[in-house]
């Protein structure tokens, strides 16, 4: 049976309606989001709320657009979309990558395809999530590729948007940019207010249908 691309919405309290309802309105910077569940690429079902006490990074990519491409560009360090990814790991940081690509829009691949980019990248995520009906894209309002969000331990969202300050597709950029998502992530590890909670992020816009 081929991997479907699931990813429902359990409603459990009236702000989670507001958030999560039919008009999927923008999930507010601050507002919880405890409770999703959704099929990975290997056919895993995941439950946001199992990653309760832990910070939750959401990467939104395409491997076809240039954007991500530079961040994944080996050249430069080994890669800095990976490096982050290694990173938060070893500070046991969840890291889910989300394509929300539609069949035959740029970027769809199949759960064994998503494996391969993983391997071949020398990616590091927790799990790559399947979005092919762009669902949880839509639910996020997720832009572009990449679309950054943060989520920490009290499952609250406390950072969106950019990966970075440098709006370009040159690799060589990378190492004067601020990183938006290492600094979110280095705040909420030693207890401090995040500086930047919400950017405008870049990137190829997000192929839904």
């Amino acid at each position: 049976m081929p991997l479907r691309n699931i990813f429902k919405l359990s409603i459990l309290t009236a702000s989670s309606l507001a958030l999560f309802g039919t008009a999927q309105a923008k999930i507010e910077t601050g507002s919880n989001v405890s409770d999703m569940t959704v099929t990975d690429s290997n056919g895993v079902t995941h439950n946001l709320s199992d990653f309760a006490g832990k910070t939750v990074v959401l990467e939104w990519t395409n491997h076809g657009c240039p954007y991500v491409v530079k961040h994944y560009d080996p050249s430069i360090e080994g890669g800095n979309m990976q490096n982050l990814q290694k990173a938060a790991a070893a500070d046991d940081v969840v890291w889910l990558s989300i394509i929300s690509s539609a069949p035959g829009q740029q970027g769809y691949v199949s759960g064994e395809e998503a494996n391969n980019l993983t391997t071949s990248r020398d990616a590091a995520p927790e799990a790559v999530l399947l979005d092919g009906t762009g669902t949880v894209g839509r639910t996020f309002s997720a832009k572009t590729t990449p679309h950054m969000f943060v989520i920490d331990a009290n499952q609250t969202l406390v950072y969106q948007g950019a990966i970075d300050n440098v709006k370009s597709t040159n690799p060589a950029d990378i190492p004067d940019a601020t990183n938006y998502v290492s600094a979110a992530l280095t705040a909420l590890k030693n207890g401090e207010p995040i500086a930047e909670a919400e950017t405008k992020p870049y990137g190829c816009s997000v192929k839904y249908n």
